[in-house]
């Protein structure tokens, strides 16, 4: 996926952009970059991170930027923050998001006066740059803006950084957050809102589903007001978002404890112990555990000094090794045990077999699974939140196709229906592929009601395919 912040101040503000940016590590692998508006004028660094953290990466360009306003990102894909000249004047762009149309907005940029793009490796168009092309195709960045949040099918949240402040704008139906922070004589735009924190900024707000604001060093001035329909990614708070992160006033950390507590209340299992998957199964694991009165235990520790989580390759093949040797056992706490072990979510299914054998080598009994969350039976089309290129990727879609064939798209309705049949013997076949003792998901509406907002606020695509 990736994570965006901006910051504007009467001061200096490349420290606070450098630590703010890399307080999204956690949400992608492969570039950052950060781009300044000082006395120089424009100036950026972009860097490649997949073999290296961001912090190393920037250190020396901490010291050689300079500028009171800035914006950076952590990216899965294409290189940025862009530095844009055009007839609405000079400004660097960072985006995150999906856009689903690109051929189509591609050919429209060519009938409205874009004579080319910058082709990437493989032959791709950078999607920042997509989204330039469809403002400077307006009269106005307010008005570029909101053409570009109409025309995107998928999301787009965007930073935009002119020599007068900073433009902060969410996707049209929120489906990513972007959260506002203040203090004396600086405002910072963030995707994450812990980010900034401890760079001495307060929350300020959230922005609306859609909404445009324009950020000075003295306040937030809204531009472009939000829309009333919101479809924010419940993923955020099962995976993606950090434990200390709060969207539409809800706490990760918080929910992950109700998320896991649901669980337990409709389980029957009696384990000597609960695991959670690091790092986001914890909580719900600690949460399971609160519950049931089971103890909590960690039976694996996650090796970070080597392994922390954003050091993930692109390459699956890659991804799974990693995910094997970042995990040591605690034999004490696995030889003859019976254990709960609770993941976010089973995507291939690959990592959560090989680390279940790697329990059973250990010695464990039995290992009894439970995702916190439903069956992920559609590929999101919305985020960059998956790696998958293919729904026949996804573990749940393999078993339909097997059991129904050319039927399979016509019954995917009834296999995520928690009460069908067809329901409960998809999770007996994952279950038995994947060498569980016993395998329970997460229902639909208990996680919804772990988030606790409204669920027409929701977007459960992935789980459901209702739009």
């Amino acid at each position: 996926m990736g994570g965006i912040f901006g910051v504007v101040s009467k001061e200096d503000c490349v420290m606070n952009l450098f630590f703010g940016t890399d307080y999204h590590s956690h949400l992608g692998t492969r570039r950052g970059g950060m781009a300044v508006y000082g006395p120089k004028g424009f100036d950026r660094a972009i860097h490649n991170i997949e073999n290296s953290p961001f912090r190393t990466k920037f250190e020396r360009d901490v010291t050689e930027l300079e500028g009171n306003m800035g914006i950076g990102c952590i990216s899965d894909s294409e290189p940025q923050p862009l530095l844009v000249q055009s007839h609405l004047g000079s400004f660097a762009l960072t985006t995150v998001g999906r856009i689903n149309n690109a051929d189509q907005l591609v050919e429209l940029s060519y009938q409205n006066g874009s004579t080319h793009f910058l082709e990437m490796s493989g032959g791709g168009i950078n999607a920042t740059e997509l989204v330039a092309s469809l403002i400077n195709q307006q009269s106005s960045i307010v008005e570029g803006i909101r053409y570009a949040q109409q025309m995107i099918q998928g999301s787009m949240n965007i930073l935009l950084l002119t020599k007068d402040g900073l433009y902060a704008a969410r996707d049209r139906l929120g489906r990513m957050p972007v959260v506002l922070g203040k203090k004396e004589g600086s405002m910072c735009a963030s995707f994450e809102n812990f980010a900034y924190y401890n760079l001495g900024y307060q929350d300020y707000r959230e922005l609306g589903p859609g909404e445009i604001v324009f950020l000075t060093p003295d306040g937030a001035q809204t531009v472009s007001p939000p829309g009333e329909d919101m479809q924010i990614c419940s993923f955020l708070w099962v995976y993606y978002g950090y434990p200390n992160s709060s969207y539409e006033g809800i706490n990760v950390e918080e929910m992950r404890y109700r998320c896991g507590s649901m669980l337990a209340n409709r389980d029957n299992v009696m384990p000597d112990y609960v695991a959670g998957v690091p790092d986001s199964g914890t909580a719900h694991a600690i949460g399971y555990a609160n519950a049931s009165g089971i103890p909590f235990s960690r039976p694996f520790i996650k090796y970070t000094p080597t392994w922390p989580r954003s050091f993930m390759p692109a390459h699956q093949r890659q991804r799974n090794l990693i995910a094997r040797m970042k995990l040591i056992p605690v034999h004490q706490l696995i030889r003859g045990k019976s254990l709960v072990l609770i993941d976010d979510s089973i995507v291939r299914g690959t990592q959560l077999r090989e680390t279940t054998e790697f329990l059973y080598q250990s010695g464990a009994k039995e290992v009894h699974v439970r995702p916190a969350c439903p069956p992920l039976v559609f590929g999101c089309k919305y985020l960059n939140f998956s790696r998958s290129k293919s729904d026949l990727d996804l573990i749940t879609r393999r078993v339909i196709s097997e059991r129904e064939g050319d039927r399979a798209e016509e019954m995917l309705d009834d296999y995520t229906d928690p009460n069908s049949t067809n329901y409960k013997e998809m999770i007996e076949e994952i279950r038995r592929q994947q060498n569980f003792t016993s395998l329970r998901y997460q229902r639909l509406d208990d996680m919804e009601k772990s988030i606790g907002i409204s669920p027409c606020k929701l977007c459960t695509y992935c789980f459901n395919g209702k739009e």
